[in-house]
């Protein structure tokens, strides 16, 4: 049985509020006896009680980190680098508590269990429950992507991003393009919709002529969506992300074709495995991590420090130039020499 404070005051010979002052170094206890008490206490190996303790300083050193979704993530890998970027920045101070809107049942919120919230909003539904923390008042940052709301907001141009990775494909040559795109319900699938026909456009083609097909963002949707797709003969496939464009290599490979040389592939994400397995993906990075970073910095500034700050935080996605894109250009100056 754990030792309480009422234990130590009856070793030490003297009253319970005696102790308590000794242990939180208040009051005009004379050295001596608060040194005893010390020494007492953990001779007994007491420990405080904190939820106690924050209970008294009406703080519980929660934060709660609430996805769109848990069971149907995009990918098991946002998860992770998530949570990595959450709590390099909280440490030991702050225990996470990882939920799902989608498993929420609105108006249960409590505000007395968290000091704050982060949102990590994928889908525009999850607004029903953002509104429900704002109305409790309960200190919020949103990341991912661009939230509406009386409270901080941590994103990136994904549209942008897809329209890089498009031109990137349309620069080196490639007319034949194929898109597997992710689940239609995302904001992420319908801003970089956005982009890559942004960039089609641009380059003065039809977007309505490319072919495309609805993934999963996930590895046997980017394999069976390359099958279907490759019926088209494609230069090149964009790929939502990284994992989708994993399972289309697979599709590539499998109907006697390589990659780069039969057939070109880009990703979105960076995924962990991106640079370092043997296809090494050109892709698009959007560091979830120091997505979650930034956000928790924003959070604990106004945790800690009293900082209330509304705006909203673009975070840069990069084009990472790998070896799954081929440069077809000189095959295009080939045919109008034989024509």
């Amino acid at each position: 049985m754990a030792v309480t404070i009422k234990d130590v005051a009856k070793k030490a010979g003297v009253s319970y509020s005696t102790v308590s002052r000794a242990l939180n170094g208040i009051g005009s206890e004379n050295t001596e006896k608060r040194k005893r008490i010390l020494e007492i206490a953990d001779e007994m190996g007491y420990v405080p009680n904190q939820a106690a303790i924050n209970l008294k300083l009406s703080r519980s050193y929660v934060i709660g980190l609430y996805f769109s979704t848990i069971s149907k993530m995009s990918s098991p890998f946002v998860l992770h680098d998530v949570l990595t970027g959450v709590y390099s920045v909280v440490g030991s101070k702050y225990n996470v508590v990882v939920k799902g809107i989608d498993m929420h049942e609105p108006g249960t919120l409590n505000p007395s269990y968290f000091d704050g919230i982060i949102v990590l909003s994928q889908r525009s539904e999850d607004q029903a429950f953002i509104d429900e923390v704002l109305g409790k008042k309960i200190p919020m940052v949103t990341i991912c992507r661009t939230v509406y709301a009386d409270a901080p907001n941590v994103t990136t141009d994904e549209a942008g991003a897809m329209e890089k990775a498009m031109d990137y494909l349309l620069e080196n040559g490639h007319r034949k393009i194929c898109v597997i795109e992710g689940g239609p319900n995302l904001d992420s699938t319908r801003l970089r919709h956005k982009g890559w026909r942004a960039s089609v456009r641009k380059h003065g083609l039809d977007p309505d002529e490319i072919p495309i097909v609805g993934g999963t963002y996930r590895y046997a949707s980017g394999y069976q969506g390359a099958k279907l797709l490759l019926q088209h003969k494609p230069t090149a496939i964009l790929c939502f992300n990284d994992e989708m464009a994993f399972g289309a290599r697979e599709a590539i490979v499998e109907a006697g074709l390589k990659v780069p040389d039969d057939v070109s592939l880009v990703g979105f994400d960076n995924w962990d495995l991106s640079g370092y397995n043997s296809m090494k993906l050109t892709t698009v990075e959007r560091n979830m991590g120091e997505i979650a970073k930034e956000g928790t910095r924003v959070l604990l500034r106004r945790l800690e420090d009293g900082v209330v700050d509304n705006s909203r935080i673009y975070l840069e996605n990069k084009l990472i130039i790998r070896s799954t894109v081929k440069d077809i250009r000189g095959d295009w100056a080939e045919e109008d020499r034989e024509s």
